[in-house]
């Protein structure tokens, strides 16, 4: 795998050797991240980040993936041409950065073939999951975009849902990103899903950051992942712009802004289970948190795009 080689003490059979992975470690090509479930050592979630320059252009198969092309700086045009639809353009407007604005995005199927070329140049995220059935090409405008602001007090995030919980037709690919001020904390309390219950879905899950920076230079973020005492797991790091921290299993949170640095991260989550529901279960210990909340206010520096929002409930 390429990666880097932080490993967990104890880590079982069933993970990936590697749990985070440092910026441009996993890099092929235009790629600054290059990871599928083959390098990841599971079976279904990938993602790759493109990086083009001014009149840049990269052309790519899906092969058994079904993928997102989600603009995180800059726009594009994408051309897809699949064996049972003919050949679509698509213009994606994309936006400055991942904390001004929401984006379009264009969902691609498996067996298909796309190009990808940016006028001005920019950043493309490519989240992924193995899939088996096709679903038809289908470019969704920001406005489609559910934005729900979650937790509250120093827990407060804004959750933008771009193939989760709305009406993107998929076969196993969950997409998400979560905006996180500068202090605050989310991905808490901390959450788990990997057993197929009534209560619970089993998602392999791909948290990829970036970090705003500050004055005097880059940003800085932390997160832990651990799990239980049968699947042991364990990570606690500093992560910073490019990183990616792979989830196989066990509860992951939180996921914590440094003061003075807001915090971004892209979550794509996969599984064996058809329903694409996103099930999970709270670290007990830690699930009082959440009546906390009823007496607190969300933090009046979200929505940061301005973007209409809904609800505070939510594990991300």
């Amino acid at each position: 795998m390429r990666g880097s080689d932080e490993t967990s003490p104890a880590s079982p059979a069933d993970a990936p050797a590697t749990l985070l992975v440092r910026a441009g470690t996993s890099a092929a090509g235009s790629f600054s991240v290059d990871l599928g479930p083959d390098d990841a050592g599971w079976a279904f979630s990938g993602l790759r980040i493109l990086d083009l320059p001014a009149g840049g252009s990269q052309e790519l198969e899906t092969g058994p993936d079904e993928l997102l092309v989600l603009p995180l700086a800059g726009a594009c045009t994408v051309t897809v041409t699949t064996d049972t639809e003919a050949e679509q353009t698509f213009d994606l407007q994309g936006r400055p950065d991942v904390f001004s604005d929401l984006t379009d995005h264009l969902y691609v199927p498996i067996t298909a073939t796309l190009t990808i070329t940016s006028a001005a140049g920019g950043r493309f995220a490519l989240p992924s999951a193995r899939a088996s059935r096709r679903h038809p090409v289908s470019h969704r405008s920001a406005d489609d975009v559910r934005v729900e602001l979650r937790g509250a007090g120093t827990c407060s995030r804004q959750v933008n849902n771009y193939a989760l919980g709305n009406d993107l037709e998929t076969d196993h690919l969950l997409v998400c990103e979560v905006l996180t001020p500068g202090g605050n904390w989310s991905s808490y309390p901390p959450h788990k899903h990997d057993e197929h219950t009534d209560v619970e879905r089993e998602l392999e899950e791909i948290y990829y950051f970036e970090v705003a920076p500050g004055p005097a230079g880059p940003g800085v973020a932390f997160h832990r992942t651990y799990g239980t005492a049968d699947r042991p797991l364990e990570l606690t790091e500093e992560v910073r712009t490019g990183d990616v921290v792979l989830t196989p299993h066990g509860y992951h949170g939180p996921s914590m802004a440094a003061p003075g640095y807001d915090l971004y991260y892209l979550n794509v989550m996969a599984g064996p289970a058809p329903d694409q529901q996103w099930l999970m279960t709270d670290d007990p210990a830690h699930h009082w948190i959440r009546a906390t909340w009823e007496d607190q206010d969300i933090d009046p520096r979200l929505p940061m795009n301005g973007t209409p929002a809904e609800g505070r409930e939510g594990h991300s």
